[in-house]
């Protein structure tokens, strides 16, 4: 069974869609430990509910993002992961991290990337009148949510649309897509090589698996 570690800064709603993807077997991996910046992130009440050591550490302890990550690694390895999932992770990750993950390290983002990097998207969606919208994971690299993309949902945006709603439907596809990412990692089918994303030997296209031609 490979080991999974899930970085999180918030309420946890993707690690819950991995917890239960998880438990039902559906993600042939054991989530490990769930690590978060953030004390009162609700996602370490979802992890200890489940049975799953959680950990925080607070950025003011240190003097550096360099050091934050330095002390999050150490933490991390003791759990031996085979592949560490971000989800909702709030914190730009130091060069050093990322180099130390290559390869296993996924994010999910609430845009269709390469539209929308970064935070507030689905307002932008709204202020830019898009007619959809969407999530993607991707695997991370130095690039802000720049890494090669994995798979793809999208969504349609409607008229009198407002945040909320736009955010709830965005969030249905993210539960549903992330575990099986996560289980195509797990499995051996995924990887990253000469920074692309490769599933079942082949390369995948910019828009991930399954892209609209």
């Amino acid at each position: 069974m490979k080991n999974i570690v899930v970085l999180i800064s918030g309420n946890g709603s993707n690690l819950q869609a991995v917890i239960d993807a998880c438990s039902q077997q559906k993600i042939n991996g054991t989530l490990r430990a769930v690590f978060s910046n953030k004390a009162d992130a609700f996602g370490l009440e979802r992890a200890r509910d489940a049975g799953i050591p959680a950990h925080a550490l607070s950025a003011s302890q240190f003097a550096s993002r360099e050091a934050f990550d330095q002390q999050l690694v150490q933490e991390m390895d003791a759990y031996a992961p085979d592949v560490v999932v971000l989800a909702g992770y709030m914190r730009i990750l130091s060069p050093a991290f990322v180099a130390h993950y290559q390869g296993r390290l996924l994010n999910i983002h609430p845009s269709l990337l390469p539209k929308y990097p970064g935070l507030h998207t689905h307002r932008q969606v709204l202020e830019n009148g898009d007619a959809e919208h969407g999530t993607s994971v991707h695997f991370v690299t130095d690039e802000l949510d720049g890494g090669p993309v994995i798979l793809q949902a999208k969504v349609p945006v409607f008229d009198g649309d407002d945040e909320a709603e736009i955010t709830a439907r965005v969030q249905a596809q993210e539960h549903a897509i992330y575990p099986l990412v996560i289980s195509w990692f797990v499995d051996g089918r995924l990887q990253m090589k000469d920074g692309k994303a490769w599933l079942d030997g082949d390369l995948l296209p910019a828009q991930g698996y399954a892209a609209e031609e």
